[in-house]
């Protein structure tokens, strides 16, 4: 596989290079489109359609109109972009590298550690603010505008949003103060290319008319064509002239513009709806050098029609041979099955999604039970009280998204939700540190003490898919109370097995290996999986740890615990999680209450610091808390000899 850059040098040529404008600038984003492609690649997942519907918007902003490079990026009198969504990051580091602000090296380090990170964040050199949670943009930079204006700076605020991003309530409570507080340096572009994850806009939750929209919000708004140079010039040009208002420019674009196959998406078969395919993720190798020799074609016409001389493009080629994918299980697929099954005798039951249908594994049901299948787009908070009213009538509902945006942003619906004594399953899904790219907007490591802080919730994260399929019965069926289910979201390391007497119980864990001289309690497949692996480690040097899979995070058995503790004297947990209210806490607060605290020692392995983004390997390595550095932490020993098949555990299939 190779993964060749086009250089700086080329951009340097084009951008000074005495031509036609439009031309300069189409053949400049293309360039950096080229770029995009290869760096996607490399790192395994990414966003491409976000990225290359907006090129052309960052390119005319960078080259044209922000002042950053006459000022310098510290001043504050700079110009400031960002974008709010952050999915288009891949594209905007390509035009960072072209520009000079980041280096060949680090550019080709896409969601590694030590590298570029899968959402925009700020320690990165010209990220103007940390973004990949939606709704936000608007209101941080109105805050910048706000404060430039206070400090008697110079310098305008462009925001860069999504137009699925348009359904979350904070883009409009943000409209509405920005023009009342009479902010008016501040410019919000929106990229509309029509799609969001991976169906239309007008078919999750259609935001249109969205010019009439904002503007009876008191904004100016113009709407243009998002690709045209000319146009893009001359609209920002007579925005200058509007000083008593806030601006918005929304931009139709199209996603993955400039690569024929991703401007066009694939029908599904059902419901007419139609599905794009390259929202996120790596192109296969046959996509890849597709896209790249369709890009090729467009540079090698556009510096022919500029009259610049031949473009410098490497050549990349795939490994050229199909790859063979190995069996992984994953969690989510057991949990979107158990839910068609469940919903065969339980009329009750309703799901409502965020705009993840395809991510959480839903679209089974969806095909199955479209009746019963709600779709609330990305408005989380107004799901979760919608969820509450369908509970309030005596129905079951089922909410599921992305755990980061479930517990967090709608923290005060849920806890509404739950003093009502109702019963909602809350399925919060890319639970805990794994996959590790997207970076920290998406690893999810407090939903356990934000949900845990409520009387009448039970968490639950079972660790394989015969497990979930059991937590997901118990959640619908059988609890009296709200429920949460915490799945992680790509592929299992590894099978965990469970005994095969195990019965699923309240506040009882199952023993997975056998072992005196410690104990190590965890939970969910990835963590289990790294307990087991510092077992073996342990095992080569006559330690024998017992690993204990406790699904029930907040829930325990005290006669169950102590049982299990009476011959430990030392007793360590392993959290997916913060080590702030997790389920180490729990269990602490059991063995205090039972008296069996005393005498033992109990260490508690979770995050005290933000996630890193990177690799799954690379990120539970950094941390501390993969198989290897578990048996060093808990033996008291260094470098206990590696494995090379420790290296291989993880593979990218998981949703980025």
């Amino acid at each position: 596989m190779s993964f060749n850059l086009i250089r700086k040098s080329e951009f340097d040529k084009v951008k000074t290079f005495d031509g036609d404008w439009a031309i300069k600038m189409e053949l400049f984003a293309d360039m950096c489109r080229y770029n995009t492609l290869v760096d996607v690649k490399k790192a395994g997942s990414g966003h491409l359609g976000s990225s290359l519907s907006a090129m052309d918007i960052t390119t005319y902003l960078y080259l044209n109109e922000l002042n950053v490079f006459e000022v310098g990026f510290d001043s504050p009198d700079r110009d400031i972009y960002f974008s709010s969504k952050g999915h288009d990051v891949p594209g905007l580091y390509s035009l960072f590298y072209a520009l000079g602000i980041i280096p060949e090296e680090k550019f080709l380090m896409l969601r590694r550690l030590n590298g570029l990170d899968g959402h925009p964040e700020v320690r990165q050199n010209g990220i103007e603010a940390s973004t990949g949670s939606l709704g936000m943009g608007i209101s941080k930079g109105k805050g910048m505008a706000w404060a430039k204006t206070y400090q008697n700076k110079n310098g305008h605020v462009y925001v860069l949003t999504g137009d699925g991003e348009f359904q979350e309530g904070q883009i409009y409570e943000s409209l509405q103060a920005t023009a009342h507080q009479k902010v008016n340096n501040i410019t919000a572009i929106m990229d509309h290319n029509k799609y969001q994850t991976d169906m239309l806009v007008a078919d999750v939750n259609n935001i249109e008319d969205v010019v009439q929209k904002v503007s009876s919000f008191g904004w100016h708004v113009v709407r243009i064509d998002g690709h045209d140079y000319n146009v893009l010039k001359k609209t920002f040009s007579e925005l200058k002239k509007v000083t008593d208002k806030p601006k918005m420019i929304v931009a139709d674009t199209i996603k993955g513009r400039g690569v024929s196959f991703m401007e066009k998406p694939e029908m599904e078969t059902f419901a007419g709806k139609t599905l794009y395919k390259w929202h996120s993720g790596a192109p296969d190798d046959e996509s890849y050098e597709k896209g790249l020799t369709e890009l090729t074609e467009t540079i090698n016409k556009l510096s022919e029609k500029l009259g610049i001389g031949k473009i410098e493009i490497p050549k990349n080629k795939g490994e050229g041979k199909a790859i063979t994918k190995t069996e992984k299980e994953f969690v989510t697929e057991a949990y979107g099955d158990a839910l068609c099954e469940i919903a065969k005798t339980n009329d009750k039951l309703v799901i409502l999604d965020g705009d993840l249908s395809a991510d959480c594994k839903l679209r089974k049901f969806e095909k199955m039970y479209p009746d019963r299948f709600i779709e609330n787009g990305i408005a989380e908070q107004d799901m979760v009280s919608m969820a509450g009213g369908l509970a309030r009538m005596g129905l079951v509902p089922v909410v599921s998204t992305f755990a980061s945006f479930l517990a967090a942003r709608a923290n005060e619906q849920i806890y509404n939700n739950a003093g009502e004594k109702t019963k909602v399953v809350y399925t919060c899904h890319f639970s805990g540190m794994i996959p590790a790219g997207p970076g920290k907007s998406h690893q999810s490591v407090r939903d356990i003490s934000l949900f845990g802080a409520l009387p009448n919730v039970t968490i639950i994260q079972p660790c394989n898919a015969e497990e979930t399929k059991w937590a997901t019965e118990y959640c619908v069926n059988k609890a009296e109370e709200n429920c949460v289910l915490r799945l992680v979201i790509g592929p299992s390391p590894d099978k965990i097995e469970l005994p095969k007497d195990y019965k699923f119980k309240i506040g009882i864990g199952a023993e997975l290996t056998e072992g005196n001289d410690a104990l190590l309690f965890s939970y969910g497949p990835v963590m289990l999986h790294e307990a087991l692996v510092a077992a073996d480690y342990l095992k080569k040097i006559g330690f024998g740890l017992k690993v204990i899979n406790m699904p029930w995070l907040n829930r325990i058995n005290n006669e169950w615990l102590k049982r299990i503790v009476q011959d430990q004297k030392k007793i360590f947990v392993l959290e997916d999680h913060s080590a702030i209210g997790g389920l180490g806490d729990r269990l602490l607060n059991s063995l205090t209450e039972i008296g069996e605290i005393a005498d033992r020692e109990f260490i508690n392995f979770g995050l005290r610091e933000y996630p890193e983004c990177g690799t799954p390997l690379e990120v539970l390595e950094f941390h501390k808390l993969d198989g290897k550095s578990l048996a060093e932490r808990i033996s008291g020993k260094i470098d206990i000899e590696t494995e090379e098949k420790v290296k291989q555990r993880y593979t990218s299939d998981a949703p980025q």
